[in-house]
């Protein structure tokens, strides 16, 4: 290879620029400045946003018939959540706290994308999130380390099986995003991070490595700083500790345009600084930008970047290819006619359907659901007749296959004339009339369902919002249908956790169903009448206000905790006009039955790191209907040579039980679960007092003490 085919092969360009595509040639804006050449476009190696099974063959061959050593091109694209057929976003499948399901989750999305002609997914996106102003949260499984990190290693295994190379229908995952992106300044896109190296270490980080370990074959740069630095030229981040200390050798893409903002951030004077940095930091291939093509080649030609580092980058980039047996056939799984089949299957649906009714989460019921199909109902609200399920990163999907809430609600009913419909506002605005129309929906009702929510472009990326309550005009809504004095409920659909004010103190029943997918309005009308009993269990704290944020369950105690022995009135660690805890916490979730806890025991109160202890528990149905419980398993170091978290969630059992059936469910604490990082970043365990916390949620359990001997 030539040194400028070379540096081309670390280039991605998005679709329109490349011969073969239906968009070929429609390149404006920003994207028309990039100063790309005819020859830049035949020696790239990779392509953004690239799906459909002949666009994609079109494009391919298109690029081998002018690439002069036939080195064909990587297809990637962001399959988040699903392909054709969506599943709930990631933080929802993080609520159904189900491995199984997330990873099948992630083995259709792979079909679906590789028949299509995807090879490589950028997911899964596995930042720990505690800011719910943060519109990217909806991309993540939650705030808590150990379970981002099952959950990390679920989604890869769902998209690369077992061996990648053999099995065309699984794509290359891409982690993402690395690191700490989840801990952005503010809750706003693209800001700030700055974090201690425990910090990052202990929380931050674990999630990426778990998906590491599962064999994710490529890395993706965050846009943040860290330590001072943006990831995308962190020599320390991605070339010491990534690539050396982690033994990470797969290919490490920047985000979009990330490694030209080395320049906006302050850490390069020009484009040929941010290329020099981005490459000795070990990024590979620069998305959407052309610092490395316009300055690589003229930079090594003056001996300031090793030629060494440019092959290594390319060779990690043609082994992907290899691996994905491109050089034997660069089209791979892309087929038309198998694509028609396989794409928006009804299989491929109903498990949609399934890790629907798993991800919904039961907020609140003082008995109204659930419905039943003799009453007379109402649906209203701007979610009512909206295909908009999806939620952000479905651009693949179709809303206009969604099936309607309300035609869903219709279809339980025993009688579907008795079903009246209304909007009764926009998501953002209402007008008299749309509230009259409301109330005389509700007026002959005997039960209201309220769907409301965020459209999608209120969260997702840059969807960054600083007030999370509803909009005013659906909580005007809730004040016009309160007044007559039904029951109602109401049936969330939104990207974050929102300050509730205005919704949970009116409803009589609010169930959390995030945005749930292409079979989203069948899987909420399956709960709402008691098909499915509902099951998730929140992966991130409500806040009772935003000015709490961050606000999550395994934060640090202070030298003056409320509620100690102790503790003053006034000068403790509080606020004076809310509480210090979260309105719902992790953990929590409702079901329409009850579930009892028996006496948890320990099988011994002192354990070695050779001697684990047995953590039992017996739980029963005390209710009349079938359930599962999430049984959580919590750990606090009493005394630690830093400070430690009040609670961290070590480890979870899902129990399904029968009317008046009884588990003993059991657990192991293994002395490796109480390693933490300490100040000097040496990771092990302290010999002292540890409590135990079995039960529901991370709020209401049993407390057992033990002590670690050495």
């Amino acid at each position: 290879m030539t040194l400028e085919e070379k540096v081309d092969q670390l280039i991605q360009l998005a679709v329109p620029f490349f011969e073969g595509a239906s968009d070929a040639g429609q390149i404006t804006g920003p994207m028309a400045s990039l100063g790309i050449t005819e020859q830049t476009v035949h020696n790239a190696g990779s392509v953004l946003g690239m799906a459909g099974a002949q666009e994609t063959i079109n494009v391919q061959r298109a690029h081998l018939e002018r690439n002069r050593l036939g080195i064909p091109l990587l297809m990637m694209a962001d399959i988040v959540h699903g392909f054709k057929t969506i599943f709930p976003v990631p933080l929802a499948i993080g609520c159904s706290w189900d491995l199984e399901l997330a990873e099948r989750s992630a083995e259709i999305a792979a079909k679906e994308a590789a028949v299509s002609g995807v090879h490589v997914t950028f997911a899964p996106m596995v930042d720990l999130v505690r800011d719910p102003r943060w519109g990217r949260v909806m991309e993540s499984t939650g705030e808590d380390p150990y379970l981002n990190a099952e959950f990390g290693r679920a989604f890869v295994r769902g998209f690369q099986g077992a061996d990648l190379a053999g099995d065309p229908d699984r794509v290359a995952a891409c982690v993402k995003h690395f690191a700490a992106y989840g801990a952005a300044e503010a809750g706003r896109d693209y800001n700030t991070v700055d974090l201690s190296e425990r910090q990052l270490r202990e929380f931050y980080l674990p999630a990426y490595k778990a998906a590491l370990d599962e064999g994710c074959e490529m890395v993706m740069t965050s846009f943040n700083t860290v330590e001072g630095v943006p990831s995308t030229g962190n020599a320390k981040l991605m070339r010491n500790l990534l690539r050396e200390e982690w033994g990470f050798d797969g290919v490490l893409i920047s985000d979009w345009g990330a490694v030209k903002e080395l320049i906006p951030h302050g850490v390069a004077a020009d484009e040929a600084e941010a290329a020099l940095k981005s490459l000795k930091a070990g990024v590979d291939i620069e998305m959407m930008t052309a610092c490395y093509t316009h300055h690589l080649a003229d930079l090594i030609g003056k001996g300031e970047v090793e030629e060494a580092l440019l092959d290594e980058a390319v060779l990690r980039i043609l082994q992907l290819k290899e691996k994905l047996g491109l050089f034997d056939n660069p089209y791979r799984a892309a087929d038309p006619e198998r694509e028609k089949e396989i794409v928006f299957s009804a299989e491929h649906r109903e498990a949609a359907r399934e890790l629907a009714r798993k991800s919904s989460v039961l907020l609140k019921n003082d008995g109204l659901l659930p419905l039943k199909p003799s009453q007379r109902i109402a649906v209203i609200g701007p979610f009512s007749r909206s295909g908009d399920l999806l939620g952000p990163w479905s651009w693949t999907g179709s809303s206009d296959a969604v099936v309607r809430l309300s035609e869903a609600i219709r279809g339980k009913l025993s009688d579907p004339a008795s079903l009246t419909v209304a909007d009764g506002c926009g998501i953002e605005s209402v007008t008299e009339e749309q509230l009259a129309e409301a109330v005389e929906a509700a007026r002959n009702a005997d039960a209201i369902v309220l769907a409301l929510g965020e459209n999608s472009d209120m969260s997702g990326e840059a969807g960054c919002r600083a007030d999370i309550r509803l909009p005013e005009a659906q909580l005007e809504l809730i004040r016009r249908v309160r007044r007559l004095g039904k029951p109602f409920a109401a049936v969330l659909f939104n990207g974050r956790p929102l300050d509730l004010h205005g919704v949970f103190e009116e409803a009589n029943a609010v169930l959390e169903a995030w945005f749930p997918g292409s079979e989203g309005g069948l899987a909420i009308a399956d709960l709402l009448f008691g098909d499915v009993n509902p099951s998730g269990r929140l992966t991130m704290s409500f806040p009772f206000s935003v000015g709490q944020v961050p606000v999550y369950y395994n934060a640090f105690n202070t030298g003056r905790p409320q509620g100690a022995p102790d503790a003053q009135v006034r000068y403790v660690s509080q606020y004076l006009d809310i509480p210090n805890e979260p309105l719902l916490p992790f953990g929590f979730g409702l079901s329409y039955t009850a579930f009892e806890y028996g006496q948890a025991e320990l099988s011994s109160d002192t354990m070695t790191p050779d001697r684990p202890l047995t953590v039992t528990v017996r739980v029963t149905n005390a209710g009349s209907t079938a359930g599962v419980e999430t049984v959580q398993l919590y750990v606090r170091d009493l005394s630690g040579e830093v400070v430690r978290p009040v609670k961290e969630l070590k480890d979870y059992r899902q129990v399904t039980l029968q009317p008046g059936e009884s588990q003993v469910v059991r657990f192991e604490i293994r002395e490796e679960q109480l390693r933490y990082y300490h100040s000097d970043l040496s990771h092990s365990s302290d010999a002292g007092t540890f409590h135990a916390f079995v039960g529901s949620n991370s709020r209401d359990n049993a407390v057992l003490p033990f002590r670690l001997a050495k």
